[in-house]
């Protein structure tokens, strides 16, 4: 697979990114091993976990799951220095640590229980899973109110949180620290305070970017050119929307959708002719519906590297193909209208 420069962090990394969120829930140990050794076969190298993982849903007695499955894949294959890891800290509204704000006190905890259910001693890129003040991101941005936010307050907490990584890249236990879920103001804000005090920059930023979720094509990607930090976009299939098979308002046995009927608050009335368009698109040109959206991804006018998930070996494989498709004017330009008609179905 095509390797491709990681921003600022001199690392070069798959083009592709794997994703493990199922790993613990709808994938047992076995299955998660096989995911792992294919996506390794095909030279997806680039992993992305976090510590409240697995999902489908969150439970108390599943966190760390995913990390732990990492890490007994690595006890096992080793070769710890052919993987680029990433993972995170949970914030606010969540069962770990009882939905408290991230705090540098606890990112160094999160830091060591993830190196331990990793069996690693450290991890490449370190995210902070959304920010401790609002955020428009999970279907937030249709009542988004950021008046309780305090510039003064925010900037002590980023403060805080870039010393904290600062003494963790020192010792060695992360090489850079990230962003997920995040605003345009924020990152830039996070970057203007490590350039102000000499403190570590953040590396990438990890958000959702899909052709139905496309709040990443103005500010951000602006932003994501010029300050050089490249887009980890997850659910690029739209949480399985754009692989077709909840066509017609189906839900397949064991789909995501079978545990999380709305995908989130992505299940409208307006998503399934959005979906129609390009399911419609995929078809006349002969594309797989999976591979042209994630090619899609893969070709915007900024640095995208999909993070691809699934829940069987033959998802995986079909996803990892898309690292070889390259979409033609002509499907572009049908995308282009589509996303017209349907500018923003949830």
């Amino acid at each position: 697979m095509q390797k491709v420069r990681l921003g600022h962090t001199g690392m070069q990394v798959s083009a592709l990114c794997l994703g493990t969120m199922t790993w613990g829930s709808q994938n047992t140990e076995a299955e998660s091993h096989a995911q792992a050794d294919l996506a390794l076969d095909h030279g997806l190298t680039f992993w992305d976990t976090a510590e409240m993982y697995p999902v489908n849903p969150v439970r108390a007695e599943t966190v760390g799951r995913s990390e732990e499955i990492i890490g007994t894949w690595l006890a096992a294959r080793g070769g710890r220095d052919r993987l680029v890891l990433a993972s995170k800290v949970t914030g606010i509204g969540q069962v770990v640590r009882g939905g408290a704000a991230i705090t540098g006190e606890i990112m160094r905890a999160a830091v060591e229980g993830s190196l331990r259910r990793l069996q690693t001693d450290y991890i490449d890129i370190y995210q902070l899973h959304w920010p401790n003040r609002a955020a428009y991101h999970f279907r937030s941005i249709w009542n988004f109110d950021p008046r309780k936010s305090v510039k003064a307050e925010v900037d002590a907490h980023m403060l805080e949180v870039l010393h904290v990584a600062d003494d963790l890249i020192k010792a060695g236990k992360i090489r850079h620290i990230a962003l997920s879920n995040e605003s345009v103001w924020g990152a830039a804000r996070w970057q203007s305070l490590a350039e102000q005090h000499g403190l570590p920059r953040m590396a990438t930023v990890q958000n959702e970017y899909s052709l139905l979720c496309r709040q990443f094509d103005s500010d951000w990607a602006e932003f994501s050119v010029i300050e050089d930090m490249p887009l980890l976009a997850f659910s690029p299939l739209a949480a399985g929307l754009l692989t077709g098979k909840y066509a017609g308002d189906v839900i397949p046995d064991g789909s995501r959708r079978s545990y999380n009927p709305t995908l989130s608050g992505r299940v409208t009335p307006q998503m399934f002719p959005a979906v129609a368009a390009y399911l419609g698109i995929a078809a006349r040109h002969g594309l797989d519906p999976s591979q042209m959206a994630i090619a899609f991804c893969m070709g915007r006018p900024f640095p995208t590297i999909p993070i691809i998930g699934a829940t069987n070996l033959a998802q995986l494989a079909t996803s990892i193909g898309a690292a070889d498709v390259v979409l033609s004017p002509e499907v572009l330009a049908e995308i282009d209208a589509a996303h017209r008609a349907h500018p923003q179905p949830y």
